[in-house]
């Protein structure tokens, strides 16, 4: 079978090209530029040599930059906190580089993901489905695929544990065994945020108010884009208590900050949504909703308000419920569908 593997350089995908060509499948290696950085081609390269198996490489700088770049600007000044990531699965690496795979004759793309899918001939779905390793499941992060989608990848390291994948580079002595993994986000590899964005959203950085709950003035900041909800550090005031950012108001530019009572909800409202068990919930269902990649799941109702949203109570006040991120809501070990934070109900 020939098969196009998502090639990034890292051990993830460069074991999932190991094992699917030692599964006796025609394996190409496709590598896509994002970012100025040309390294992860590079190291990827190597492993495509290693392997002895053709390896292409697509520029998609341009686009990522108009797609999931300038809507992650847009999104923090606009006082919401995305995750690019998410949009960059559906629309770059499960959109445009699906579409080189097949244009290369793949049957199906691979990719270095923690994940599963499982198939529910009844319904004749296919859903998303958490990977073994607790620690390293990515489910979060594909919620946002489609089912035509879904039918043409394949995530061989769904049912292995990251020190098992670990442990098979060393043995297949490939190139990339021992680089140290990274988790921040692709263009920002150093995780300064405030520089990143202050270089490439300069028009929103107008300096504004620090207020409490009341709108009592205790201070000022210099661009609500240094700011996102649940933050405590930075703040850039002096109180006797902790404070966090439980606010971000657009309109009037202002960061209201409170205690960490504050910064708990137990509400709040989810657009743009994407179903994968259904094509929509027809009533009120009980489910365990995520609403940051690494925030424990917690029990939550979800309640259709329209096609467009949805209205989601926790049983118990969850912290920091920022909007832009995304809620994803499983059944189990699968993944129901989610959507993004629109407003939190206080």
């Amino acid at each position: 079978m020939k098969i196009v593997v998502a090639m990034s350089g890292g051990v993830d995908s460069s074991v999932t090209a190991a094992l699917l060509k030692k599964e006796g499948n025609d394996v190409i290696g496709l590598t896509m530029l994002v970012t100025p950085s040309e390294d992860a081609a590079e190291t990827a390269g190597e492993v495509a040599r290693f392997l002895k198996i053709p390896h292409y490489v697509v520029d998609f700088r341009k686009v990522f930059e108009e797609l999931i770049v300038s809507d992650f600007c847009r999104q923090y000044s606009s006082g919401k906190t995305p995750n690019p990531c998410i949009f960059c699965n559906r629309l770059i690496k499960f959109g445009l580089l699906l579409g080189k795979a097949k244009g290369l004759g793949a049957g199906v793309i691979a990719t270095g993901h923690y994940v599963q899918i499982e198939k529910r001939i009844a319904e004749g779905r296919l859903l998303i489905k958490k990977g073994v390793d607790p620690k390293r499941d990515q489910s979060y992060f594909l919620y946002r695929l489609t089912q035509a989608q879904l039918a043409d990848v394949i995530f061989p390291l769904g049912t292995l544990a990251k020190n098992n994948v670990r442990e098979m580079a060393m043995d297949m002595r490939l190139p990339v065994a021992d680089r140290k993994e990274s988790r921040e986000i692709c263009f920002i590899p150093d995780n300064d945020y405030p520089r990143f964005l202050r270089e490439h959203c300069t028009s929103d950085t107008e300096p504004g108010l620090i207020t409490d709950k009341q709108g009592n003035i205790l201070g000022k900041h210099n661009g609500i884009i240094d700011y996102t909800i649940g933050q405590r550090k930075g703040l850039g005031i002096s109180s006797k208590e902790p404070l966090y950012v439980v606010d971000i108001d657009k309109q009037t530019n202002t960061v209201v900050v409170g205690s960490k009572e504050d910064a708990y909800a137990g509400e709040f409202i989810v657009s743009d949504l994407n179903w994968l068990a259904f094509e929509k919930p027809k009533m009120p269902m009980t489910v365990k909703a995520k609403i940051r990649y690494l925030h424990p799941e917690a029990e939550a109702v979800i309640t259709p308000i329209d096609d467009e949203r949805i209205r989601v109570k926790f049983a118990e006040p969850q912290m920091a419920i920022t909007p832009g991120q995304s809620a994803v809501f499983y059944d189990g070990d699968l993944v129901i569908g989610g959507g993004i934070i629109e407003r939190v109900l206080h």
